[in-house]
């Protein structure tokens, strides 16, 4: 395949090397062993971003490109995902494909071997290349054309004075371990077990990088409501005329001091309160 070829092919090359003229091309079509790890993947970040309290970019199939200095030779490789744990970094920096040695480099790359083998190629060049950490998922679902001895499960490689080692868990992601990655990628709903997994990265991530759930608009939200009606039943078993407008309708103070005081202050407030401004008051000033 020549240059000219691989920019105008409109299928998936897994592996493209100009001067070779060599690609590894996906003829068959798309089908869902390959497809839904990396759909899944997403998902499964989208609620370790809420509890960690900040996004996390995943930047699907953009290209690798490596460019040989002043002929234009290269070599690409196209992952099924990237993941960038700070997505900051790649405003304006990543178009059609990303430059190795030019753009940041995401935090974990995803390849799924359904019908290939990263090893035989794309594990090497990535080492090569310097990107930190590589999964490789072998879905439990069979895809005909898979090699002969490829196994389901995850592999972890973790980059370390330039070389791939494998690992039980993540370094990006402190501790998830490769085989509850492969489970989540493959069970077909989200299990209780994985869900607290989940919870457990996500808050270990927050921990790492001072945010929690509250610095996440949704669970923000949640959680205000939550304690808004509490605080409407605690009153109105007391008697307590509460106005329909509450909280919405308090001034943006009071609407902090609600969304920071601990579990015990508003009960200690809504048991004490002869009225809404008296709980305000003893939210203010605990100790009057």
């Amino acid at each position: 395949m020549t240059r000219a070829q691989y920019e105008a092919h409109e299928g998936r090359v897994e592996f493209f090397d100009s001067r070779a003229e060599i690609a590894w091309m996906v003829r068959e079509p798309t089908h869902a062993p390959h497809e839904e790890p990396r759909y899944r993947l997403v998902e499964l970040l989208a609620r370790i971003a809420q509890l960690r309290g900040s996004p996390i970019k995943g930047l699907g199939e953009t290209r690798i490109r490596w460019m040989e200095a002043g002929s234009g030779e290269h070599r690409s490789i196209h992952p099924d995902q990237m993941l960038f744990l700070h997505p900051g970094r790649t405003e304006g920096k990543i178009s059609q494909y990303l430059e190795v040695g030019e753009d940041p480099y995401p935090d974990v790359v995803l390849e799924v071997d359904s019908t290939t083998d990263v090893r035989r190629n794309r594990l090497t060049l990535y080492e090569e290349w310097g990107f930190p950490e590589l999964w490789v998922e072998v879905p439990d679902a069979y895809a005909p054309g898979r090699p002969a001895g490829l196994r389901s499960g995850l592999r972890i490689y973790v980059l370390e004075a330039g070389r791939y080692l494998r690992s039980e868990e993540s370094l990006a992601f402190p501790g998830w371990r490769a085989v509850e990655i492969h489970r989540a990628l493959n069970e077909p709903a989200l299990s209780e077990e994985t869900s607290a997994v989940l919870s457990r990265v996500g808050r270990a991530l927050g921990e790492r990088e001072g945010t929690g759930p509250d610095d996440d608009p949704l669970l923000r939200e949640q959680r205000a409501a939550g304690r808004a009606d509490l605080i409407r039943a605690l009153l109105g078993q007391r008697g307590v005329a509460v106005p329909p407008d509450f909280p919405e309708g308090l001034a943006p103070p009071h609407l902090d001091t609600l969304r920071t005081a601990s579990a015990e202050q508003l009960l200690a407030a809504a048991s004490a309160a002869d009225s809404v401004a008296d709980f305000l008051a003893r939210l203010d000033d605990p100790n009057p």
